[in-house]
């Protein structure tokens, strides 16, 4: 069940703190992406943003060797390919994610990100800094983001998202 956090239709975003699903850090050397990618039901991606979805799962590149897998709550993790080294962890309990949706979503990701956000294509993803805290951000679609952070800075980065969707409702 997804719940709104906070909505001010003034801003021109919707900011909604997603229900925990299985999240999963893969890392493994370029010569077993194709037995976990078949594992996991999906390609790989090999280049860094990039994102490749399958029927229960998704991944996006995060390092040329490391990969972050999300599925459904619940979801029942493949067995890894005997023979394939590998290290397969699962995160589901570490990070908080947020959806935030609406014309000026791009504004409020400036509060806290340096690099122009809007250069990140849709469907592609990347490991950055929101206010010093690293954050995992994919673009979803042409307005539409997710971004997730450890949830020990959840408090602070949710707390910076609030007073952004507060400025840009108040015109600032």
């Amino acid at each position: 069940m997804n719940a709104v956090v906070h909505s001010f239709p003034a801003a021109g975003v919707s900011l909604t703190e997603l229900s925990p699903g299985t999240r999963l850090s893969l890392r493994l050397r370029a010569e077993g992406r194709g037995a976990a990618g078949a594992a996991f039901g999906l390609v790989l991606p090999a280049r860094i943003g990039a994102t490749a979805a399958g029927t229960l799962w998704r991944a996006v590149c995060l390092g040329p060797d490391e990969w972050q897998i999300d599925g459904a709550a619940g979801a029942v993790i493949p067995a890894m390919p005997a023979g394939v080294p590998h290290a397969l962890v699962d995160i589901s309990d570490r990070e908080v994610t947020w959806r935030l949706e609406g014309p000026r979503v791009i504004e409020l990701l400036s509060i806290g990100i340096a690099r122009d956000v809007r250069r990140i294509a849709p469907g592609a993803g990347c490991r950055t800094a929101f206010d010093t805290v690293q954050v995992v951000l994919l673009r979803e679609g042409e307005t539409a983001f997710t971004l997730s952070c450890w949830r020990s800075f959840a408090p602070h980065v949710g707390e910076l998202l609030e007073i952004g969707l507060r400025e840009l409702a108040s015109g600032v």
